[in-house]
C-alpha cells in the first residue's frame, strides 16, 4: 500500500525538475547561444556533454587521465571551432567544466 503512495509523490517531486531541466537545455542561454555561435547543434553538445565527467578527471589528475570520451570532445572542438586549436587540453577540459 505505502509503495504506490510513495512511487507517486517521487514521481510528483521530480515531474518539474524534468521540465526545467529540459528547458534549460532546449531553449539554452543568452552567455551560451552568444559564444557558440550559430553552428553550434544539439549533437555538438551531447559530445561535450558525455565528456564532463572525463575533463573533471583529467583536471583533478593534472592531466594523467584521460578517457576517450574527452578526447572525442577535444577532437570535436579543435575541428568546429578556430579559436580551440590556439588552447591546450587543460584550458579546454576547465572549458567544459565551465559549461
Amino acid at each position: 500500500m505505502i509503495r504506490p503512495i510513495l512511487f507517486c509523490a517521487l514521481f510528483a517531486i521530480s515531474t518539474p525538475l524534468l521540465a526545467s531541466s529540459f528547458a534549460g537545455t532546449s531553449a539554452g542561454s543568452a552567455s551560451g547561444a552568444s559564444s557558440k555561435g550559430s553552428s553550434s547543434s544539439s549533437g555538438d553538445d551531447k559530445v561535450i556533454q558525455a565528456a564532463r565527467e572525463e575533463a573533471a578527471g583529467f583536471v583533478a589528475s593534472n592531466g594523467q587521465l584521460r578517457g576517450a570520451r574527452l578526447q572525442a570532445a577535444l577532437s570535436h572542438l579543435r575541428e568546429h571551432d578556430e579559436a580551440a586549436r590556439m588552447h591546450s587540453d587543460m584550458e579546454l577540459a576547465r572549458a567544459i567544466l565551465a559549461r
